[in-house]
């Protein structure tokens, strides 16, 4: 089947699934690690299994290009990193995942790499990066403060363009059709969207960079487990219905949030599930989470529940303003959501 002439959210449901004659209608769950000698398929580290495989068709249809699983989110980034030479410049977001900041900061103190940290609003910082650096490694939006940042200005010139694309997900933007060289997913999040699994995805333009990044797989055993990629793509089967209600939820309580004389500040790039609203300071946010009942304060986010975190509280970010709390807007009734908020901002 010709996945380009389908809507993206009939390819989420569509792709990656068997279509011969007696064939299950769900791909299913291959628990092997090693196959019997006489075929293509050898050992799962090197070969991968009919589940990875189906996961990977399936997030390449959406994404426009070649995908790869891997363990989790930051392996994803630690692969795309084994692919620079020693020396190279990286350019990365001040606000961004501190995962991928802490691994660039542990290559740039082992030597192996430069890092130059640009705001996101600084635009021509930005283009001078593209055209000096390596890689421009892009978060848009930002993690956690929902900055945006123009991916398809950055093609095209010298640095090598990588696509953080875990909050918009292929459904809200697709990087690669803008011009970028890897997409990357912690799929952990949106894609998974149940707080149940640990799975990362790369997506490369190009054949061969998709060959290096799953030669980087195979190097570091940075494979997924069989059961999270199962249950990866049984979730990419709902991205579609779960991001559109999470967002309707998302805008409504940015609103709210924006006309609550406790909210000193709301960001919201204007779709997505994710929202960050500012207090005063540290203390009012920390007793806002502490107060809230349905929505729970928990790290991570992109799930069915609603979670929230004060991100400076963490110490890869503690430089984010100390009264940010980062929302994660879940599958919940949105004006039970809101009634928890309000009594916790009172």
């Amino acid at each position: 089947m010709n996945f380009d002439d389908l809507a993206p959210r009939t390819r989420a449901v569509a792709a990656g699934r068997p279509d011969g004659a007696g064939e299950p209608l769900n791909t299913p769950l291959v628990a092997t690690s090693t196959y019997l000698a006489g075929a293509d398929f050898k050992y799962a580290r090197e070969d991968g299994t009919p589940t990875w495989a189906a996961l990977e068709e399936a997030v390449g249809a959406l994404e426009g290009g070649h995908a790869t699983a891997f363990a989790s989110g930051i392996a994803t980034a630690a692969a795309v990193l084994d692919l620079l030479d020693v020396g190279a410049e990286v350019a990365v977001p001040v606000y961004s995942y501190a995962g991928t900041r802490g691994l660039l900061d542990h290559a740039a103190r082992k030597g192996r790499l430069t890092v130059r940290r640009i705001e996101p609003a600084d635009r021509d910082g930005w283009l001078a990066a593209a055209r000096e650096v390596d890689v421009v490694w892009v978060e848009s939006p930002t993690n956690p403060t929902l900055d945006l940042i123009d991916i398809a200005e950055l093609t095209g010139h010298r640095a090598r363009v990588v696509v953080d694309n875990t909050f918009a997900t292929p459904l809200g933007q697709q990087p690669l059709a803008l011009g970028a060289d890897i997409v990357v997913h912690s799929a952990t999040k949106l894609i998974g969207g149940h707080s149940d699994l640990l799975l990362g995805l790369t997506i490369a333009a190009d054949e061969g960079v998709a060959r290096d990044l799953r030669d980087a797989r195979t190097r570091n055993g940075a494979t997924p487990g069989a059961l999270e990629a199962w249950l990866a793509l049984r979730g990419l089967r709902t991205l579609p219905v779960r991001l559109a209600e999470q967002s309707r939820t998302a805008a409504l309580l940015a609103e709210r949030l924006a006309g609550h004389p406790a909210v000193t500040g709301v960001r919201y790039p204007g779709q997505g599930t994710m929202i960050a609203f500012e207090l005063p300071d540290a203390t009012a946010a920390d007793k806002v989470c502490a107060s809230l009942r349905l929505i729970r304060h928990a790290t991570s986010l992109g799930g069915v529940e609603s979670l929230v975190e004060r991100r400076a509280m963490l110490a890869g970010d503690a430089h984010v303003p100390a009264g940010l709390v980062r929302f994660s807007v879940g599958l919940e009734d949105p004006e039970d959501l809101w009634r928890d908020l309000a009594q916790a901002l009172t």
